[in-house]
């Protein structure tokens, strides 16, 4: 069984960003992860609404790097490397991931990743699930994620999650 992805995405990576992390005007460490709370959110060119809009997320839920915070605004980057700023109402501090977003090639069918039923590769599988899905994720130890897709839980290795960083630990 395998769940669609429902856009194509591409990767960068804040390696060992936990460890450069700083305090913000919201108190919250930079950078961090967040994802959308709306299918539909504006990411403009600048901090403000006077800034025109450069391109328009349509995926709830989807993981983005906050890099910059200026008042009530936050600078973020998707897992392709778009950079831009979004109103901070319309983020949330639910954190999700992108399974393999770096695998996904135009024209290609998607590889698919396990989801297993504990932090082993010897674990039983759950679940196929495509490069591209949007993982909730639960804990993660530094080396596997627990998470959910759809309906469907179970444990991926981190290494292959956009929206975590190497290393990070979840509880």
């Amino acid at each position: 069984m395998a769940l669609l992805s429902t856009a194509q995405v591409g990767f960068s990576a804040s390696a060992a960003a936990q460890d450069r992390t700083v305090p913000s005007g919201s108190g919250l460490p930079v950078p961090r992860f967040v994802s959308l709370k709306s299918n539909r959110v504006n990411l403009r060119n600048g901090p403000s609404t006077e800034y025109p809009t450069g391109w328009v997320f349509r995926r709830a839920g989807l993981p983005l790097e906050v890099i910059k915070e200026y008042e009530a605004w936050r600078q973020v980057r998707d897992a392709e490397g778009t950079t831009g700023w979004v109103l901070q109402s319309l983020l949330s501090g639910r954190r999700t991931a992108l399974v393999l977003p770096w695998e996904i090639k135009a024209g290609l069918k998607p590889p698919q990743v396990a989801i297993h039923s504990s932090d082993s590769e010897r674990s039983s599988v759950v679940v196929n699930v495509e490069a591209g899905v949007i993982a909730n994720l639960h804990s993660c130890d530094g080396r596997w994620c627990r998470v959910t897709v759809e309906d469907y839980g179970g444990y991926i290795e981190q290494k292959k999650l956009w929206g975590v960083y190497e290393g990070e630990t979840l509880n």
